[in-house]
C-alpha cells in the first residue's frame, strides 16, 4: 500500500456525509451477523446520517487528498467510535485517530480511557489489543435506536493514560 499522509481535525458539518458513510460502512462490517437483529434494522443509512451530523462536535476526523479517510469520536473518557474508511485500513490512519482519541480523553482530566468492542468482532479485538488497550470482559452495552435501548453483548477495552 502507499504511505499516505492524514491530517487529523475537527470534523465540521461539512464533513457528516463522508463521516456518516464510512460509519455505516465500518459499523455494518463489524456489528452485522453479531448483534441483537433489531439493532441491525435500526441502523439505516439515514440513523447515520442524522448520527454523524449530531455528533460533529464530538468528532475528529483524519483527512488525506481533501476527502475523510477516518473518525474518532470522544465523549468524557469513552472513545465511542473509531472507524477508517475500508480504502484506508492497513494505512496506519487507526492507531493515529485511536492515538488522538487517547489524547483527547487525557485533555478532558481522565487518567484512562474505555471503549466498547463487540465481542465477536475479533479484528477490532486484535487491533485494541495491540495498541496497548486491556480487555477488562464482558458486559452489556446500551445501544440507544429510535425506539429502544437494544443490550449489546460486548467487551470493555480500557488504557491507563497516566504514563
Amino acid at each position: 500500500m502507499t504511505e499516505r499522509r492524514y491530517r487529523l481535525r475537527a470534523a465540521t458539518s461539512d464533513d457528516a456525509d463522508q463521516i456518516a458513510e464510512i460509519w455505516r460502512r465500518g459499523w455494518h462490517d463489524g456489528h452485522a451477523g453479531r448483534v441483537p437483529k433489531q439493532l441491525v434494522a435500526a441502523r439505516t443509512p439515514e440513523s447515520f446520517r442524522v448520527r454523524a451530523a449530531d455528533r460533529v462536535a464530538d468528532t475528529t476526523v483524519a483527512v488525506t487528498a481533501g476527502d475523510v479517510a477516518g473518525f474518532v469520536m470522544v465523549v468524557e473518557d469513552e472513545v465511542e467510535q473509531v472507524y477508517v474508511g475500508a480504502d484506508h485500513r492497513g494505512s496506519g490512519v487507526a492507531a493515529v485517530l485511536l492515538g488522538e482519541a487517547e489524547r483527547l480523553v487525557a485533555r478532558n482530566g481522565y487518567r484512562a480511557a474505555w471503549l466498547a468492542v463487540v465481542a465477536g468482532n475479533a479484528r477490532a479485538r486484535h487491533f485494541y489489543e495491540r495498541e496497548g488497550w486491556r480487555d477488562e470482559g464482558p458486559f452489556g452495552y446500551g445501544a440507544a435506536t429510535e425506539e429502544e435501548i437494544v443490550e449489546v453483548p460486548c467487551h470493555r477495552y480500557v488504557k491507563d493514560l497516566a504514563s
